[in-house]
């Protein structure tokens, strides 16, 4: 049995604090997926990369509404997905070989962890050929989270897609059937329509992405049922299909007595996290209902001692930025366990890079409601501006949610071209407590620039 200073469970965002400070001590990672983690791998560099090529296809499609007259010779999905992974797969490689090979300090164990007692470990290794049992005096949970599979496809034997395999894909199907209705399915939904497929989404609410903002999940839902074949409030209730690739192969029967026919299957109804494969509970380690690493305000288990967690295995919120901040505070409280510092969860950002873009931060207009507050309310078309004239946008706007009486900031959320680039600006203004007023009048606004919607929107509430 080894004893290692720190072990750290998963090597995404827990791999990165790993720097001079812990250069003397004995540290181990474990790592039973591809190196490197979800975001780099299989999450959002990829998505994005993918999702970049198909904004290039959209704009060329809609080309001639600019007196442009263009079209799309050939999709080369092979050529998209081999700039994609030819530019990651070396990342991951090189992130693999800088550990093993030239961290001194670190062993790398390649096989999935499962406590045996109090940071006591076991690592079956991947290849099979046995398990590694490991102490530490300090260990570190990061181990990420899955695609969450709905036991009516589990069960059903067809072969399906998720998140972590759909971009690897030889060909574009011809018809591709997406099962959810958040931010992964609308992610997917446009790569794949941009880039050649006949696209049903299937989604058990009565609307897409229902945890935004009232007016912005109604906007992007009106939008995307014109661009798709949207089921909504339907449930799948069996599937049938060969697997052999031909039309028709997967067949999804749902409550509402219809049937939708696909090349190929796409589950994309969220993650879950991790912690359930890894017999948490015989190292003292408590989990929420939902099975997260339960942690305090410094990222410690509430109840194993020497244990820490971060990222999607312990966080509500499954973003990468989020796991970043947490294993920055992770990393400082472990080189500095007199001088602890408190992980920031206010004003989390997020957006969901479908088409339109979407980006949100803080409360939505019914949140703020329901905590009491009087709020003033202001929807801004991104067309009102003059560059929304340049691009004839006629769906974009821009919300936003305030205080009466303080001009507090609550929360921002925006619909349309480049929404996570402008979101940023009332982000910072929002975490350094700037009143609408402060924001709109205190500073110059380039004219006639995509941001004047964010302007307009600012003296457009009743604060």
């Amino acid at each position: 049995m080894a004893h290692h200073d720190l072990v750290v469970i998963g090597t995404g965002s827990g791999n990165t604090f790993l720097d001079e400070r812990f250069s003397g001590l004995d540290v181990a990672l474990v790592e039973h997926g591809v190196f490197g983690g979800t975001c780099l791998n299989v999450g959002c560099i990829p998505t994005k990369m993918y999702v970049y090529a198909a904004d290039v296809a959209e704009i060329v499609r809609h080309a001639h509404t600019y007196g442009v007259d263009a079209s799309i010779d050939k999709i080369r999905w092979t050529d998209v997905r081999d700039r994609v992974f030819g530019r990651i797969d070396p990342i991951s490689s090189g992130g693999r070989e800088y550990r093993v090979e030239r961290s001194p300090n670190v062993t790398v164990y390649f096989g999935h962890a499962r406590f045996t007692g109090e940071r006591a470990l076991a690592v079956d290794r991947t290849d099979g050929s046995g398990t590694d049992t490991i102490t530490a005096d300090r260990v570190v949970v990061a181990a990420g989270s899955r695609p969450s599979i709905p036991p009516v496809i589990t069960t059903s034997g067809v072969p399906y897609e998720t998140s972590d395999t759909v971009m690897r894909i030889d060909a574009v199907p011809r018809r591709l059937a997406i099962l959810g209705g958040g931010y992964i399915a609308a992610e997917f939904a446009h790569v794949f329509s941009a880039l050649g497929a006949e696209v049903t989404v299937i989604a058990r609410g009565p609307k897409l992405l229902r945890h935004l903002d009232d007016t912005i999940s109604e906007r992007f839902t009106e939008i995307a049922t014109a661009r798709w074949d949207c089921r909504l409030r339907t449930q799948v209730t069996a599937v049938t299909g060969d697997g052999s690739g031909g039309p028709g192969e997967v067949r999804l029967a749902l409550d509402d007595g219809t049937e939708v026919v696909a090349d190929t299957l796409l589950v994309a109804t969220g993650r879950i996290p991790n912690g359930d494969r890894m017999d948490l509970d015989r190292a003292g380690i408590t989990v929420h209902a939902d099975g997260r690493v339960a942690v305090d305000e410094h990222q410690r288990s509430v109840s194993a001692d020497g244990v820490w967690a971060l990222g999607d295995v312990s966080s509500t919120h499954q973003l990468k930025h989020v796991a970043n901040h947490e294993a920055k505070i992770v990393g400082h409280n472990l080189a500095h366990p007199d001088d602890l510092r408190a992980a920031n969860h206010d004003l989390v950002p997020a957006a969901v890079f479908t088409e339109p873009q979407i980006a949100s931060v803080g409360m939505t207009e019914a949140q703020a409601r329901t905590a009491g507050l009087d709020v003033a309310v202001k929807v801004q078309d991104f067309g009102d501006v003059a560059f929304g004239w340049a691009m004839e946008d006629r769906t974009g706007i821009c919300k936003l949610v305030a205080e009466r009486g303080t001009g507090r900031l609550l929360g921002a959320h925006l619909l349309g071209p480049q929404a996570s680039t402008l979101v940023q600006q009332l982000i910072q203004a929002m975490a350094f407590g700037q009143t609408v007023g402060q924001i709109a009048t205190g500073q110059y606004w380039i004219h006639p620039a995509l941001p004047e919607v964010i302007e307009n929107a600012l003296l457009g509430l009743d604060v």
